[in-house]
């Protein structure tokens, strides 16, 4: 029959080749990856621990260009490598070693942080100044930077996030956590100045603990820094920083900066052990030493497991509770340690039913264990803790203990101590308040308020608890001067007064002027913000801004506030006054009330601008007696030139002045005395 023939070779090929044109031309309509094969396998890791690169290959199925690319990379390897594994763009340089480079050997050093192109491989000959690119691609895996996770890849930089994975942005917080919200850390900052003497020639600046991120500290003044180290395992260490470099201190990085007049201490972390910053004395004058970091919250609460169950039968119930654990010896401590930080919240007790099942019929009864729901065992009670005997430096408090027993009606009576032995007793007294006193700390001094002669000089003086925290506390009798007379050995063209005068507006004005080009650096300073606009559009009125005390924190590349009380000097106005001239074709006078807040009140602005008599109008007769009036004039108190007349008060204009003068007799205008003539009036 027809149908039944036997298909012929030609016409069999031709049916497949339909059909596979057809299953492309369906995989294509289905999405764009139709034409592609599928991904082949991984390929091996470039590195063995440090981070390396794997990629993986597909192939092209069609006769004309796919769209995509035929290679993917993914990150592996993402291990520490042991210390003596080295660097990974040294170890390439050093490759090169046994090769002549224009006929002759070099030791080849790695050149890292290229800006223009990070992965080339630029080594330098060791002991010269020579800089070669011995490859135009470092081996993938290479990090960009030394600072950074971001790897090279087929010599293109690829962004890895601290999660390890190519193209993530996700970062550490400063607690040193993957995508972390910083709450593992807590900042700490403070000011330590030197109190030396000849019986005293070193002291402790701050102590830092293990774990500990992103320490900086800044000593100025004439003093050395110094560290003392010390393990989890108990070994000591110590490096007397006698030079500027990049040291390893107890496997930390320890970068040092010597100055004539100050030392910049830098360390990244994490720590690897307790750190003791110290300063030695080697000069007469004081020192100062800023310090930030953050500090690991190392005792942390830890919920427990449910505790047995009230009852064997019959229906009981338990709880969980909170202990307080150290993640450095990987103990149990007491819970006063947790309470020592505010982040940390005890978490509260999970109940749960238990043994619900019902007790055997032949008992009747059911085993009593401690603090059953329906028949409590004798239990200790404690009063409240009493106050602490001191309220900083270590004190006691203490409270009641006794036993007692609950029946069923829910009354509590005081019972004999052995009937709750079963459990142990809790402590009747416990150390409290073991943080250090809070003390007084002076800032630095401020310029002295005139440019010439006698002035004052100020300087902050702040109440610091043992967190480095503007508290109270401190005993007034033990503060120190907020204030001093100083002398600016430029002498004074006109005195104007003989006591110093307080600082208002000219110490207003050098802040104003040292506030230009103001920007964020890692020195703790004043950031203003820009002047509002002035709130009249005639007369005089006020401008406000913004001014916060900010640092850099070089790590992160961030931002942070910190207290106004952390900046040096003085900080800029956050207020000034602003005159848009007069109204109205008027001359204004200033009203107190109006005034008031502008500088501080009227009588600031009036130390800018005030009324002098400046010298005599010419005598009125050449001979026998005249008169003089004093010329009034309207003067800046800085500048001594002469201003407006309705930016002095009206009302504190000085009152007319005349005095006398040329009082001697008139020459005879002839030798020969003449008649007197008659008078010209007759009364």
């Amino acid at each position: 029959m027809e149908c039944c023939r036997r298909a012929t070779p030609g016409t069999l090929l031709l049916f497949l080749a339909f059909l596979l044109l057809s299953s492309r031309t369906a995989r294509s309509e289905e999405d764009w990856d139709g034409l592609w094969d599928a991904w082949g396998p991984w390929s091996e890791c470039s590195r063995t621990c440090g981070g390396g690169a794997s990629y993986s290959l597909r192939r092209c199925l069609s006769s004309k260009s796919c769209e995509g690319r035929n290679i993917r990379y993914r990150t592996c390897s993402n291990v520490d490598c042991p210390p003596e594994a080295g660097d990974f763009r040294a170890q390439q340089c050093s490759a090169h070693n046994d090769v002549k480079h224009h006929g002759q050997f070099y030791e080849w050093l790695p050149v890292s942080n290229d800006p223009d192109n990070p992965c080339s491989l630029k080594c330098q000959a060791k002991g010269t100044t020579l800089v070669v690119e011995l490859a135009p691609k470092v081996l993938d895996g290479t990090r960009c930077y030394t600072e950074s996770l971001d790897m090279c890849i087929s010599g293109l930089c690829q962004i890895v996030g601290c999660d390890h994975q190519l193209g993530s942005t996700v970062k550490e917080d400063n607690c040193g956590v993957c995508n972390g919200d910083g709450s593992t850390c807590r900042l700490v900052r403070g000011q330590y100045k030197s109190q030396l003497s000849a019986t005293k020639l070193d002291d402790t600046v701050v102590a830092i603990p293990y774990g500990s991120r992103h320490i900086r500290l800044v000593l100025k003044g004439p003093d050395h820094l110094y560290l003392e180290t010390k393990t989890l395992q108990g070994a000591k260490g110590e490096n007397s920083l006698s030079s500027t470099g990049t040291f390893l201190v107890d496997n930390s990085s320890v970068d040092f900066q010597k100055f004539p007049d100050k030392e910049i201490l830098r360390m990244a972390g994490p720590l690897t052990a307790d750190f003791i910053v110290k300063i030695r004395n080697s000069g007469s004058a004081d020192s100062t030493v800023q310090f930030i970091f953050y500090q690991p919250i190392i005792h942390r609460w830890r919920e427990t497991d449910f505790f047995p169950c009230s009852a064997t039968c019959g229906g009981g119930y338990q709880l969980t509770s909170a202990e307080c654990y150290d993640l450095r010896s990987n103990r149990v401590v007491a819970d006063q340690y947790c309470h020592y930080y505010p982040e940390n919240i005890k978490p509260k007790p999970k109940l749960q039913e238990c043994n619900l099942d019902p007790c055997p019929a032949s008992d009747g009864y059911k085993q009593i264990m401690p603090y059953d729901l329906y028949h409590p065992l004798p239990r200790w009670e404690a009063t409240p803790w009493t106050a602490c005997s001191s309220s900083c430096g270590g004190g006691i408090q203490s409270r009641a203990v006794s036993c007692v027993e609950e029946d069923i009606q829910g009354h509590v009576t005081s019972v004999e101590e052995w009937k709750c032995m079963y459990t142990p007793k809790m402590p009747i007294a416990q150390p409290c308040n073991i943080f250090d006193c809070p003390k007084w700390l002076a800032q630095e001094w401020s310029p002295c308020t005139v440019t010439c002669g006698q002035g004052l000089r100020y300087r902050v003086v702040l109440c610091i608890d043992h967190r480095g925290m503007h508290t109270g506390g401190c005993s007034p009798k033990t503060k120190p001067h907020i204030k001093e007379e100083c002398i600016v050995p430029t002498p004074c063209y006109k005195p104007k007064e003989k006591l110093p005068v307080e600082a208002k507006l000219p110490w207003f004005k050098q802040a104003q002027e040292l506030e230009e080009g103001a920007a964020v650096s890692e020195e703790p300073s004043f950031i203003p913000e820009a002047w509002s606009a002035c709130t009249v559009t005639c007369g005089v009125g006020t401008q406000v801004r913004i001014v916060r005390c900010q640092v850099l924190l070089s790590f992160s590349q961030s931002v942070a506030d910190l207290p106004v009380d952390e900046c040096e000097g003085p900080k800029p106005a956050s207020q000034r006054a602003c005159y848009a001239g007069p109204c109205s074709g008027e001359i204004p006078e200033f009203n107190p009330d109006e005034t008031d807040g502008l500088f501080g009140g009227l009588q600031d602005f009036d130390e800018l601008y005030d009324w002098e008599y400046e010298g005599f109008t010419k005598c009125s007769e050449s001979c026998g007696g005249g008169v003089q009036e004093a010329v009034v004039s309207c003067l800046n108190k800085q500048t001594r030139e002469p201003a407006e007349e309705n930016l002095c008060v009206t009302s504190r204009r000085p009152p007319q002045l005349l005095k006398s003068c040329n009082l001697d007799p008139c020459p005879a205008s002839s030798s020969i005395d003449s008649a007197w003539k008659a008078c010209k009036v007759l009364c």
